[in-house]
């Protein structure tokens, strides 16, 4: 990440900083970058929700189909699966985040990587590839503030880049979330930002966060699109932990450990194999995908868009409808999804937090099926020990499961804790130093 150009050892005095007319003018402009960056990420998930609909449902009946074939996913991957190989071949910028590499922000991308950027991840969410847009988002929002720094300021100074950049990552993804609060820590935990220069960075990009949620509400509400936010809108009431819950959150979070470094560690493997046929192995593991969500709908009754796409917006109606769910299908879910997130992975452009929180609520979901384990807190528990195994960020996991499900959130916060520090040590246990 660009903020890290500010970091502990910084000699500068924050305070005198802070009150310095530059800074100021640095907050202006960080409130500027906020509104067309924002703006272009609002665009950016709006075609990306209107064209996964267009593309998956309205296609197969325009083309005289009685809804969607049970087959259809196949074409759908193995065309996206092409475009993101083509994209990655010969694009400058390589379709941006190798997303095998784990979340972690790089910086501001060169102008000249963003087309491929945009258009990797266009095709990856669109064809139903299981991976989400907070990544590429995070690249273009920083990409496109960079270049706009650049445009109004010849040569500028490489600290006010960074900070700027920082921010129009900031503001990408200020609901995509939920909050801009929580975008706002994912960034900061992610880039380990810290120091004395941390506020310094950080109040760059909350105000860019702040202006572009208002800019996702305004635009979401003018279009009638909505925000592309992270919400749930019907949680159950949780209960008060007990002792037995507890011992599930141990169980969930070792679980979860085991379950995201077999992911990686296979995703990892099957990506020396992409990289030597990059075109023809991404179309490849299209089809894997499309596969797998043929084989879980067939066998389940239910519909394959539960293994396809990120996951981001199936999560409050699985939750809604989770008791139509047995445990078996529910076990069949986790094992599909989790082997089509491990291929996206490993060939695709896209991000990892929303997969990982599908899969673990799933499995959080399955285990409340067992004795002693409500379902709120399997539920919770699922998306923090998951994400925490897959993301490596205890402080953000913990906030992506509680905040999720609202005023619920604060009972079974504990729980999600315990979880996600077994699930965190547990991983960095079972991975192999660098």
């Amino acid at each position: 990440m660009p903020v890290q150009t500010a970091g502990a050892g910084s000699s500068a005095d924050p305070a005198a900083l802070l009150r310095s007319r530059a800074y100021l003018a640095l907050l202006a402009m960080a409130a500027l970058i906020g509104v067309p960056v924002s703006a272009a990420a609002f665009g950016f998930l709006a075609l990306v929700g209107e064209a996964q609909p267009l593309i998956y449902s309205d296609l197969p009946e325009a083309l005289g189909f009685d809804g969607t074939p049970a087959w259809w996913p196949l074409p759908l991957l193995a065309v996206g699966g092409l475009l993101v190989g083509l994209t990655v071949q010969c694009l400058p910028g390589h379709g941006g985040h190798e997303p095998t590499a784990g979340f972690q922000p790089t910086g501001a991308p060169p102008p000249v990587a963003l087309p491929g950027i945009f258009l990797a991840a266009l095709a990856t969410l669109c064809f139903a590839a299981v991976l989400g847009p907070e990544a590429p988002l995070l690249a273009l929002g920083s990409g496109l503030a960079a270049a706009a720094v650049r445009l109004v300021r010849r040569d500028p100074p490489q600290q006010m880049t960074a900070v700027l950049g920082a921010a129009g990552s900031f503001a990408a993804v200020s609901s995509l979330l939920g909050s801009p609060l929580l975008g706002a820590f994912l960034l900061m935990e992610a880039s380990g930002l810290g120091g004395p220069m941390m506020a310094m960075v950080l109040v760059p990009g909350l105000l860019a966060a702040g202006v572009g949620a208002l800019i996702f509400v305004g635009l979401g509400s003018w279009s009638g699109l909505g925000t592309y936010s992270l919400a749930l809108n019907d949680v159950p009431e949780a209960t008060r932990p007990t002792a037995a819950e507890f011992g599930w959150a141990l169980a969930i979070g070792l679980s979860a450990a085991l379950l995201a470094t077999g992911i990686r560690w296979l995703a990892v493997r099957l990506k020396t194999h992409v990289e030597r046929r990059r075109v023809t192995a991404t179309v490849v593991v299209g089809l894997v995908v499309a596969g797998l969500a043929i084989g879980y709908a067939e066998g389940t009754g239910k519909p394959a868009t539960d293994v396809l796409y990120s996951g981001q917006t199936a999560l409050d109606p699985f939750l809604t409808h989770s008791a139509a769910y047995s445990a078996g299908a529910l076990a069949l879910l986790v094992l599909c999804k989790g082997l089509a997130y491990c291929a996206s992975l490993s060939a695709f452009r896209g991000g990892p937090i929303f997969p990982a929180m599908f899969v673990g609520a799933a499995g959080g979901i399955l285990c409340s099926h067992l004795p002693g384990l409500s379902l709120v807190a399997g539920f919770a528990m699922g998306i923090g020990a998951m994400s925490a195994a897959m993301l490596r960020l205890p402080l953000v996991s913990v906030l992506l499961a509680t905040l999720l499900i609202g005023t619920q959130g604060v009972t079974v916060m504990p729980l999600v804790i315990v979880a996600v520090v077994v699930s965190y040590v547990a991983t960095a246990r079972l991975t192999p130093p660098p």
